[in-house]
């Protein structure tokens, strides 16, 4: 992928601000104007990001109908009905269900909860769920990281005798459905301070208000606090504010005393023994929960992640780590055949956006698929196949690019779709693909910016060798955890030189291990460039360039900085 290098130099003001800000920090003016571009200015606000405290979380009643939730809640247990906890089959919604069914399993017994199947039943609220409610004596519904379009199956459950609270995030229709309570901080009326919750954070407010109504001490969710984390990490919601709070208390949880169930999945990923990161769970942990929903069945995640026997635990681990490695296998070969179509394409130069459809692709792996392709040619996809007579699919986008609208001015076209600006899930006629892929592509012809169509790496600093001192470090790793608002910082160094030891590695000699020396400094900097062994010849050239890197932990010497280095370009005046 060729990138495009962004950088802003800083204004005099801002040098100076964050000269000030280093002083009142303990820190170096570089970390100090990371701080600024956070839109961190003063002492008091950055020990807020650097010490996130539990109670500085929101007041959960401050979330649209939480006290009509709360005492339906109340009034079931009261009355003994049976509960049903009921979540979608991504990580986002099995994590909400554990958590949930887990904390309410401490203080009542008739419950259930319940994930519907991607291949029978589709995304969301579905009347087989409903039914399967109803034949097993459910008369109330908490529906987790889905519900919020559910209108007609949610009025098929009234007409049952059975309610609903909603937890969901994903952006509502104008109409929305007659739950008794609908807890979702993008309502247009929402009152909530802080909208960008993931949906399991949502199912943790509610349990939240229902402990703080029932004098449940706080204490009893930090347990919880791990599903948190991984959420976050996995749904990819901003890491600022109240899910920072819950990300870096969530990611304690998972260092120190994760559940039976998520510490299987750590065991069987090999990250046991090491201090678990924001990536870990995107690339490891994320992935192994989702595989069960996308090869087989949510529900065998969601009884992993509750889980009480070790041993039974790591035998499911590994059962879920099997479908991982089957989803592998189909995710490459769906990829390779979706990059084949793409390159035969007319114009595929000039095209904006990628719209594929493949009748036989397997419907779990299609959103990997349409991220797969983002990548590669950096436009917003849609990626469909043939489920239940309809065309269903995933969408992607690119930084800045806002896909749930590109959709939703598709509307008529469809009978069903939903998610955020980077990621929503649709469906339709397959008579409609034509028609639906000439209006998508325009509306991105017509909306995306000329920087949206590039991928960009925005550097924050440009740096020398010698300013990565050992407190740089220390101090940098207080910036985690990482995600959307607040991104691993992006460094730059110029004119930097192979120090003579670099060597490419890897099964098929395709990545770099890099020893550098930049010209301002005698440091001798270790590296890592996965996949840019096309470089190689020019670093062994003994010509100068320029690289873009985040810095990272060396996992066999820790403490000691090591280079992941994102780009490789020759300096100017070098070639």
């Amino acid at each position: 992928m060729h990138f495009k290098w962004n950088y802003e130099t800083p204004t005099p003001e801002r040098v100076e601000a964050a000269k000030e800000l280093a002083e009142k920090v303990g820190m170096g003016p570089i970390l100090a104007d990371l701080l600024l571009q956070r839109g961190i200015r003063t002492e008091s606000a950055a020990k807020r990001f650097f010490r996130p405290m539990l109670n500085e979380l929101n007041d959960p009643f401050l979330m649209n109908d939480m006290d009509l939730a709360v005492d339906r809640l109340n009034d079931a247990m009261g009355r003994k009905e049976r509960i049903m906890v009921y979540g979608d089959y991504d990580v986002d919604g099995c994590t909400a269900v554990a958590l949930v069914y887990k904390f309410l399993q401490q203080f009542y017994s008739n419950m259930d909860y319940y994930i519907p199947n991607r291949y029978e039943e589709g995304y969301g609220v579905s009347h087989k769920g409903i039914d399967y409610a109803k034949e097993t004596g459910v008369t109330l519904v908490i529906v987790l990281d889905c519900g919020i379009k559910a209108i007609d199956e949610i009025a098929y459950a009234k007409s049952l005798g059975i309610d609903f609270i909603i937890c969901d995030h994903h952006v509502p229709d104008d109409e929305m459905p007659p739950a008794v309570a609908i807890l979702n901080p993008k309502r247009p009326d929402s009152t909530y301070p802080y909208p960008h919750l993931s949906g399991c954070g949502v199912g943790f407010k509610l349990m939240q208000a229902f402990a703080k109504n029932n004098g449940i001490p706080f204490s009893r969710l930090i347990p919880l606090l791990d599903f948190c984390a991984v959420s976050i990490a996995s749904d990819i919601v901003p890491a600022m504010g109240e899910n920072r709070i819950l990300a870096y208390h969530g990611l304690k949880q998972l260092n120190q005393n994760p559940s039976v169930g998520l510490k299987a999945i750590i065991e069987v990923c090999g990250l046991a023994g090491r201090e678990l990161t924001m990536s870990d769970i995107i690339f490891k942990i994320g992935p192994r929960i989702n595989a069960s929903g996308r090869m087989q069945n949510g529900r065998e995640a969601v009884e992993l992640l509750v889980e009480k026997d070790q041993k039974r635990a790591l035998d499911e681990a590994r059962h879920i780590n099997e479908y991982n490695e089957q989803r592998k296998d189909v995710d490459k070969q769906m990829t390779e055949e979706a990059n084949l179509i793409v390159e035969k394409l007319e114009n595929q130069q000039h095209l904006s956006s990628i719209v594929l459809y493949g009748e036989n692709w397997k419907k779990g792996v299609v959103g990997i698929v349409a991220s797969r392709l983002t990548e590669i040619y950096y436009r917003p996809t849609v990626v469909m196949t043939l489920s239940n007579g309809m065309a269903t699919g995933s969408a992607r986008s690119v930084a800045g690019f806002d896909i749930y609208d590109a959709i939703k001015s598709c509307r008529d076209l469809l009978e069903n779709f939903g998610g955020h600006t980077y990621a929503a899930g649709l469906s339709m006629k397959t008579s409609n693909i034509p028609e639906f892929t000439r209006r998508f592509q325009q509306y991105v012809n017509d909306h995306i910016l000329p920087e949206q169509t590039q991928a960009i790496l925005d550097i924050e600093e440009v740096i020398d060798f010698k300013d990565i001192t050992k407190k740089m470090h220390s101090d940098l790793k207080k910036f985690a955890p990482y995600g959307p608002g607040n991104p691993k910082p992006l460094f730059c160094t110029r004119n930097v030189y192979d120090y003579g030891t670099s060597k490419v590695v890897g099964r098929n000699q395709e990545h770099i291990k890099l020893e550098l020396v930049d010209s301002k400094s005698s440091n001798v900097m270790n590296g890592i460039a996965f996949g840019q062994s096309a470089a190689a010849r020019y670093i062994k050239s003994k010509r100068s360039f320029d690289i873009v890197y985040t810095i990272e932990e060396n996992v066999y010497k820790r403490s000691e900085a090591q280079l992941q280095i994102e780009d490789i370009k020759p300096s100017e005046g070098a070639v």
